[in-house]
């Protein structure tokens, strides 16, 4: 149940990546409004998920998850009826809030119920939704913006959120589990606290990061651009300074150092937030090009990305029964695998090509890329991690992951709206070249940062 709501929280990520074209046509939103309208569910989202896993602590993680799933199905509805630009980022922006405190809590569920191949089993499902949430909100939407259902034309991509969030509500409020509020659990609930001053902090750093990037390429990067970026360093900078004060003083920092000091933690969070980028630059620009390119309707491009959803959610689920000699070696794998195929993806579709049928084929193995670099890295991350920082860790590892999209959209993305100098396939197709060879390169860079795993003669467990 919780994993068809984190599924639903994943669709909504990337959904409108499809939905961004004809968004833009009906409700006249700019290139850097409709980055807003896909970034702004990931700020709020990425901003808010630790202090989203703090809830869960304080009062449960099952009755957290409903809270959030509740925020989460309102906001879908506001977003459905939305009547121009602004409002849809001000309801995204909520909506990203409502999974900041409903996604934490399954992480922490499978930490705190399943152990050794039983959570191994359950992690691989979470991995596997994660893929599969994340191309499957392109085939959905292009499904449901085909349909023009009720000549709503896009607005169903938000509305469809509303009755299964229902349903997961009535299904969650009898099905999952109420932790004892014990009085011992109440007092360590409260003094791990929320750190309020921190998330203030923190959300400050990263919308100074994400306004410059996204807004830059329309508002041209004069003094204002260069002064939010290193605004946001030196926030960054007070930021990690407060933590520190705040956990010598024995408080609850939003992110303790202790968490970060977990053996392969800080590694593990770098390469997510670069598959993450990968996945989402790509998905963005790639979306941009087959529909105002190419002219696919949004059925079409949305089935386009359907063979990666596919072996995504196959090799998150089967990686752990792989030769243990293979696994060895499958982040790195993972990583130039991605490099590949972005790179066959920009040969196949350059000078306004359509790609034909190998396009899917080398989509699939964009997947299987994806999939063995992301699942591995995660299990791994989570093998060591002890239940009483089963919250903090998985806080700090789905920030990373929503971080790792809104950086690549933000950064990829605006590449390829740079780089778009006129109308029609050929142009697109240049602006596509462009980002794909940034893709590439920093592909090649994460495949470089899981080397240092496969010289020190260990690889990722399976459990």
């Amino acid at each position: 149940m919780v994993l068809a709501a984190q599924f639903m929280a994943l669709l909504d990520t990337f959904i409108v990546n499809v939905a961004a074209p004809t968004i833009r046509g009906e409700l006249g939103t700019s290139g850097a409004g409709l980055q807003l309208v896909v970034a702004g569910y990931t700020v709020a989202y990425a901003v808010l998920l630790i202090t989203g896993a703090r809830l869960g602590g304080l009062f449960g993680h099952g009755r957290a998850h409903l809270a959030g799933l509740a925020l989460f199905t309102a906001a879908s509805l506001a977003c459905g009826l939305a009547a121009g630009t602004g409002q849809l980022i001000a309801f995204r922006l909520l909506q990203g809030a409502g999974a900041a405190v409903m996604i934490p809590q399954v992480l922490s569920l499978i930490q705190h119920h399943f152990t050794g191949r039983a959570r191994a089993r359950a992690l691989g499902a979470y991995a596997a939704v994660l893929a599969v949430g994340a191309a499957a909100g392109q085939v959905v939407g292009g499904v449901l913006v085909s349909a023009d259902l009720f000549g709503m034309s896009w607005r169903p991509v938000f509305l469809v959120n509303v009755p299964v969030g229902i349903v997961l509500l009535v299904l969650g409020s009898r099905l999952l589990p109420r932790e004892p509020r014990t009085a011992e659990s109440r007092v360590r609930a409260r003094g791990r606290g929320l750190d309020l001053p921190g998330t203030v902090l923190l959300a400050t750093a990263v919308t100074l990061l994400t306004v410059p990037l996204v807004l830059g390429h329309e508002l041209g990067r004069s003094l204002w651009f260069w002064a939010c970026l290193a605004g946001s360093a030196v926030v960054l900078a007070g930021f990690v300074a407060y933590e520190g004060r705040l956990a010598a003083r024995g408080g609850a920092p939003l992110i303790a150092p202790r968490v970060l000091r977990i053996p392969g933690l800080a590694r593990a969070a770098l390469r997510i937030a670069l598959i993450m980028a990968l996945n989402a630059g790509f998905l963005f620009a790639a979306t941009l090009h087959l529909q105002g390119g190419l002219g696919h309707s949004a059925l079409r491009t949305g089935l386009m990305f359907g063979s990666s959803a596919l072996t995504f959610g196959v090799v998150a689920m089967t990686w752990g029964r792989w030769p243990a000699a293979l696994r060895k070696v499958l982040v790195p794998a993972g990583f130039l695998l991605v490099a590949l195929a972005t790179a066959a993806v920009g040969l196949l579709l350059r000078d306004g090509s359509d790609g034909g049928p190998v396009l899917h084929a080398v989509f699939a193995v964009w997947g299987v890329g994806l999939a063995i670099g992301f699942s591995p890295t995660l299990t791994e991350a989570l093998a060591t991690v002890r239940p009483e920082d089963a919250a903090d860790a998985s806080g700090v590892l789905v920030t990373v992951t929503q971080l790792g999209q809104l950086i690549g959209v933000a950064t990829f993305g605006t590449l390829y709206l740079e780089r778009l100098d006129g109308a029609g396939a050929d142009a697109s197709a240049r602006a596509l070249a462009a980002c794909a060879a940034a893709l590439v390169a920093t592909a090649i860079a994460g495949a470089a940062t899981g080397l240092g795993r496969r010289r020190s003669g260990e690889g990722p467990r399976a459990g």
